[in-house]
């Protein structure tokens, strides 16, 4: 009996301090893991939503932006994480179409994460270079058909939104344009501004500033009803403009590690819906012409079946255009 008295007795002590390190989780500061560069769109909705997050999760947020292969490695990176609620990762659309485009990923969408809920959708907008010709969206249907395989449309990347938005788009209208991949929304935008590219496709969240300032043609959003922004309000959606059925929403959710223990989850969970109802973070989200989720995607669970019917939506998109990364 002595021989076994000291094992039960530190097992115990374990036992204590590993509950009480979760009754006072966080102890130390979270980091939020953005799978792409600091300054483009999902980088400003993870600053803004940090903002927002601090006070009822009661701990420092810290992000930490891990660009590269479409948002694969940052994504690795919070799966390989310790389970323990100080790793998250906040993601788009790219958590759906990853599996479609990327054949070695190091990790599985649906089963090597904990799902804590979506936050926002952003739309796409249609927007082209200043000396564009077409003053509005039917003149650009017109100058498209008159410039069949001569258009130059550019996106951030390969799986970026930009890049997924104009993969909808050219099989919607039939037409083929030659797609030029950039390191980064920055670039692709800069190369717009400048005429180098002739189309864009990209989220409100990185379009609305250029729009507002009058530095790009601006044709439509990709939301199925008119956005409120005062910068984007007098654009029509694409299905107004004949493309029935179109809509492209850039979602953004909020992952943990597998196994993070349940109590951790659930305290990230309530602090994450606070947040979302956050009047500030509704203020800054909705001038960028983002939706905050209201929804039961919101909860866990709604939030992994939409990721799985976000991957059976876009799997045959992108298999059929045949662009894949290795």
């Amino acid at each position: 009996m002595k021989k076994t008295a000291l094992p039960l007795l530190t097992l115990s002590l374990l036992t204590l301090a590993s509950g009480a390190a979760l009754a006072n989780y966080p102890e130390k500061p979270v980091n939020i893991v953005v799978p792409f560069s600091a300054g483009g769109p999902t980088d400003k909705v993870a600053r803004d939503l940090a903002e927002a997050l601090r006070k009822p999760l009661g701990a420092t947020i810290v992000i930490e932006n891990v660009g590269g292969a479409g948002g694969t490695l940052g994504a690795t990176k919070v799966a390989k994480a310790a389970p323990d609620g100080y790793t998250l990762l906040l993601h788009h659309i790219g958590m759906a179409t990853s599996p479609a485009l990327y054949r070695n990923m190091q990790y599985k969408t649906l089963d090597d994460f904990e799902y804590l809920g979506l936050i926002n959708e952003v739309p796409m907008t249609l927007i082209a270079k200043p000396s564009m010709p077409a003053n509005s969206y039917a003149e650009l249907a017109k100058w498209l058909d008159a410039n069949k395989g001569k258009v130059n449309l550019g996106n951030a990347g390969l799986g970026s939104a930009s890049h997924l938005c104009g993969l909808l788009y050219q099989s919607t209208i039939k037409i083929d344009m030659t797609t030029v991949p950039y390191k980064g929304t920055g670039p692709a935008m800069t190369d717009l501004l400048g005429g180098q590219i002739d189309l864009m496709c990209d989220q409100t969240t990185n379009t609305t500033s250029q729009i507002e300032g009058g530095k790009v043609k601006a044709y439509a959003v990709t939301s199925s009803k008119r956005l409120t922004a005062p910068a984007l309000a007098k654009l029509p959606t694409l299905d107004e403009m004949g493309l029935k059925g179109f809509s492209v929403n850039i979602w953004h959710g909020v992952y943990a590690p597998k196994g993070t223990p349940k109590p951790v989850l659930e305290k990230l969970a309530a602090a994450l819906k606070v947040a979302l109802a956050d009047a500030d973070f509704h203020k800054r989200q909705e001038a960028l012409g983002a939706v905050i989720v209201t929804d039961n995607r919101v909860n866990g669970a709604e939030h992994k079946k939409f990721v799985e019917s976000e991957i059976n939506k876009w799997g045959p998109i992108i298999k059929a255009a045949g662009q894949y990364a290795d």
